[in-house]
């Protein structure tokens, strides 16, 4: 085994051990896939650097990018990523442990609560899933520009979740 190889073996089971430790869970088929991959490695002598033939987006949680222009999540292995927008538009959008999406139908009881400052009762919003069942769409009033949070509750698999995340509309 190359000194290349080494390293990158040894980087996949640190980026590991340090999701597992943030309570990422991971199939011990994906793991061991995931470990395998660095004998694919191959080095590249003009760089000095090494290489996969392994899409690291492949790798269970290795992608965390936004495909919706909101914000990704994580709940056990399944993704979702959360779209809020301040004309009051929500949506929300389910993919597994490496971002292949999911049908809207995963999950059932999605519920968005906005709470805006400045007091005011928090608004919960009953989303429904889109017309291409891609989504849960929810739809209430404006939020406006002040600050505000939002609560993303949902049932799936795993059980009832819900998560608080500051409000972070889509970039213009």
């Amino acid at each position: 085994m190359t000194t290349s190889t080494r390293l990158t073996a040894r980087l996949l089971m640190i980026a590991l051990a340090m999701s597992a430790a943030i309570g990422c869970s991971h199939e011990p088929q994906a793991v061991a896939a995931a470990a395998s991959a660095t004998s694919a490695v191959a080095p590249v002598a003009a760089a000095g650097a090494a290489s996969t033939t392994t899409d690291p987006m492949a790798v269970p949680h290795g992608d965390h990018n936004p495909k919706h222009g909101g914000v990704v999540f994580m709940n056990g292995d399944m993704h979702f990523e959360v779209v809020l927008g301040r004309d009051g538009r929500h949506q929300v959008y389910f993919s597994d442990a490496v971002r292949a999406e999911l049908p809207a139908a995963v999950a059932k009881d999605v519920v968005i609560t906005v709470t805006r400052g400045g007091g005011g009762a928090p608004e919960a919003i009953t989303a429904r899933i889109d017309d291409t069942g891609e989504s849960w769409i929810a739809e209430g009033k404006p939020v406006g520009t002040g600050e505000a949070s939002a609560r993303i509750a949902y049932t799936a698999a795993n059980g009832p979740y819900f998560l608080d995340t500051p409000f972070m509309p889509p970039a213009p």
